[in-house]
C-alpha cells in the first residue's frame, strides 16, 4: 500500500480496520489505541456495574431482582463478575470461545449482566451472523429462565422477559451494523487499493510502450545513418588512392552522418531519462511521406542506385501516421539493402489513393556469391519492428526472396477515404 492510502490518524481506527501489516499478525488484529481506550472503558463500566449490582443485592430491599436464596451466593456473584470483567480484556482473541463458556451464568447472576453483554456484542462485531444469530438464540432462552429464577420485584414476569428481548436485539441490531459499517470499510479500501495498482499498472505498461516506441524509432533512424557511415568509410578503405576532392567529400558526408547519429542518439537518451521538458527542448518533428526524396537523395549520395516509382493520388492528404509509416518503411528497406546487398540496384514503389490504402514495396537484386566485403552488423529487429509498427496501423506486410530471386519487403497501410 502507498502512503497515499494510509489515514491521517491511524491509531482512531480498530485493529481489525488497521492498515498496518504488523497489526494483522498473531491469532488476531493486535489492540489500536482506539481498541485499548475503548477496553479500558468498557471495562471499567463492567467494574462499576458488578460494584452496584453487588451492593443492590447484600441490600435489605434489592431494587434490581429477587435477594439470592443464600447469602454466601453474594460474594459468589460478585467473584463471578469480577472474573468476567478479566475476561473482557481477553474477547476480542477468543470472543466466541468466552461468549459460549458464560452464558450459564446468564441464568442466575445479575453482577456479570454488563461483562457478559459486551462479550455478546463482541461475538455479533466480529463473527458471521450465524453464530451472532445462535448466541441470540441461547440468550433469549436463558433470558426467560433468569426472569423466572430472580423476578424484578417491580414488574410482571411478562414485562420483564419482554423487556429483555428488546434489549438483546437491540443490541444484536447494533453490533450488525457497526460490522457492515466495518465490512464496506474493508471492501472500498480493498476496491481502492486495487484501483491503485490497476493505475500504477496502466502507467507501467504506458511506460514500457513508449520506451519501445522511442527504442523502435532509436533503431530505424541509428542504423540508417550509421549504414551510411560504413559505406562511405568502406569507399575510403576500398579506393586510398581517390583524388582529393571526393575523399573530402566522402569525408564531410561522414561527419555531418556522425554529428546527425549523435544528436539523434542525445534526444533519445534525453527522453529515457527525462531530463527536459517539451518546452526546453521540442521533440523534432516526425517525418512524413513528402520527406522521402531528401531520404532517397541521403542513399544516393553514398553511391546507392536508387530507382523510385511514385503514383499516390492526393499526397498532400495522406495522414502523417501513414507516411512516416511508409517512410520508416522504406528506411529500413535501403539499410537492409546496403547491409546485405552493397552496390546492388534498387527500386522503391509507393502507390495509393484515399479508400485503396497505400502500398510501398523495396526490391533488391540478391547479391551474387554472397555479400562482398566485411557485414555491417545489426541487431536483426528493424523487420520486427517494421511489422510491429504495421500490425498497429492495421496493415499487412511480407518480407523475403520472390520467385526471381530478388529480396522484396512490401506493405500495404489502410488510408481511410
Amino acid at each position: 500500500m502507498t502512503s497515499a492510502a494510509v489515514p491521517e490518524h491511524p491509531w482512531l481506527l480498530p485493529g481489525a480496520l488497521s492498515v498496518d501489516p504488523a497489526a494483522r499478525v498473531g491469532r488476531g488484529p493486535r489492540r489500536t489505541t482506539r481498541d485499548w481506550v475503548v477496553d479500558g472503558f468498557c471495562f471499567l463500566l463492567s467494574l462499576g456495574w458488578v460494584l452496584l449490582a453487588t451492593a443492590d443485592a447484600a441490600s435489605a430491599d434489592p431494587e434490581f431482582a429477587t435477594p439470592l436464596p443464600q447469602r454466601w451466593m453474594v460474594p459468589v456473584d460478585a467473584l463471578l463478575g469480577l472474573v468476567c470483567c478479566a475476561l473482557i480484556w481477553l474477547r476480542r482473541r477468543w470472543p466466541v470461545g468466552l461468549a459460549v463458556a458464560t452464558v450459564p451464568l446468564t441464568l442466575f447472576s445479575m453482577a456479570a449482566a454488563v461483562p457478559l453483554l459486551i462479550l455478546y456484542f463482541t461475538v455479533v462485531v466480529h463473527r458471521r451472523t450465524a453464530v451472532a444469530l445462535g448466541l441470540t438464540a441461547a440468550g433469549l432462552v436463558t433470558n426467560f429462565a433468569f426472569s423466572y429464577l430472580r423476578p424484578d420485584p417491580q414488574m410482571p414476569y411478562w414485562a420483564t422477559t419482554l423487556w429483555g428481548v428488546v434489549f438483546s436485539l437491540s443490541v444484536l441490531a447494533w453490533g450488525m451494523f457497526v460490522r457492515a459499517r466495518r465490512q464496506l470499510v474493508v471492501s472500498l479500501r480493498e476496491r481502492a487499493e486495487r484501483a491503485e495498482a490497476e493505475q500504477q499498472l496502466r502507467v507501467a505498461q504506458a511506460r514500457h510502450l513508449e520506451r519501445t516506441r522511442i527504442a523502435r524509432e532509436m533503431h530505424d533512424v541509428l542504423a540508417h545513418r550509421i549504414s551510411l557511415l560504413s559505406l562511405h568509410a568502406g569507399a575510403l578503405e576500398f579506393r586510398p588512392d581517390a583524388p582529393p576532392e571526393e575523399v573530402a567529400r566522402a569525408a564531410g558526408v561522414i561527419r555531418g552522418s556522425a554529428h546527425a547519429a549523435l544528436q539523434d542518439l542525445r534526444e533519445v537518451i534525453g527522453v529515457l531519462r527525462a531530463e527536459t521538458t517539451a518546452e526546453e527542448d521540442p521533440e523534432r518533428p516526425q517525418p512524413t511521406l513528402g520527406d522521402l526524396p531528401a531520404l532517397v537523395e541521403e542513399s544516393r549520395s553514398a553511391g546507392a542506385r536508387i530507382g523510385v516509382r511514385e503514383v499516390v493520388t492526393s499526397a498532400e492528404r495522406v495522414p502523417a501516421a501513414v507516411g512516416r509509416s511508409v517512410y520508416r518503411i522504406v528506411q529500413e528497406g535501403l539499410t537492409n539493402a546496403r547491409k546485405h546487398a552493397a552496390g546492388a540496384a534498387v527500386t522503391v514503389d509507393v502507390a495509393g489513393a484515399p479508400g485503396d490504402g497505400l502500398t510501398v514495396e523495396i526490391r533488391n537484386r540478391w547479391p551474387v556469391g554472397g555479400i562482398a566485403g566485411p557485414e555491417i552488423p545489426g541487431a536483426g529487429t528493424g523487420l520486427v519492428g517494421i511489422a510491429e509498427r504495421v500490425s498497429l496501423a492495421g496493415g499487412r506486410l511480407e518480407y523475403g526472396r520472390d520467385d526471381v530471386g530478388d529480396f522484396r519487403l512490401a506493405a500495404w497501410l489502410p488510408w481511410p477515404a
